[in-house]
């Protein structure tokens, strides 16, 4: 017995040594392995919902800096220099200009009242004035028309580069401005016919007064002739 033992005491340990080692056994949870896959599945769809949004913004904001974008043309100027072209002819009319005193004060002076009841001397030389007056005024109504007519190839050349502007714009802003300028364009078209029926009514009213001044002048000069 005791041999026997002996003997257990030494192959227990080695029978301990021998043994194979323990492993680890993995238990696959197919509920688990799903939750994971859905919550995984839900940050990417965040994910991609958040890039989206960011990519919606950058878009916008590009439109914002288009629509903010000026017109890289401008007829202004192009329009003032006309305006102040046609001003000038206006300003440099002859003799009875567009102002409402001197009309009253020349018409007093030589189509009405004394002015038609001078001496000879005098009503020859209100007969001159007045043919004057008539022949500078058509003179004036010649040169505003022609200073219209040269205005209009600059009105073309700045219907087409606005035309071209407006057809290539690339926002609301510059869209707004073309139209804006063809606004402008149209006034200063408006500004100019404007002129030239002021400057051809003036022309014709002083011809009509002329008319007028000479039908009342010979009546004088009859009543004198019978008195005399």
């Amino acid at each position: 017995m005791k041999k026997y033992l002996a003997l257990c005491g030494l192959v227990a340990p080695l029978a301990t040594c021998l043994a194979p080692p323990a492993y680890a056994i993995v238990v696959y949870d197919p509920t688990n392995y799903a939750s994971n896959v859905l919550q995984a599945a839900r940050a990417l769809q965040q994910i991609n919902n958040q890039i989206q949004q960011i990519q919606n913004q950058a878009s916008s904001l590009l439109n914002e800096a288009k629509n903010l974008a000026s017109l890289p043309l401008s007829t202004l100027s192009t329009l003032q220099d006309q305006v102040q072209q046609t001003r000038r002819l206006l300003g440099s009319a002859q003799r009875i200009a567009y102002d409402v005193q001197d009309i009253q004060n020349v018409f007093a002076s030589r189509y009405t009242g004394a002015g038609l009841r001078g001496d000879a001397a005098q009503m020859v030389a209100n007969a001159d004035a007045r043919w004057e007056d008539s022949v500078g005024a058509l003179q004036d109504a010649m040169r505003v028309q022609a200073g219209v007519v040269g205005n209009l190839e600059g009105v073309q050349t700045s219907v087409e580069a606005l035309v071209n502007a407006s057809q290539s714009a690339t926002g609301a802003l510059q869209v707004a401005q073309a139209g804006n300028q063809m606004l402008a364009l149209q006034s200063q078209q408006l500004a100019d016919l404007t002129a030239a029926i002021a400057a051809q009514g003036r022309a014709q009213a002083l011809d009509s007064a002329q008319s007028a001044a000479v039908q009342a002048e010979a009546r004088e000069r009859f009543r004198r002739f019978r008195g005399n």
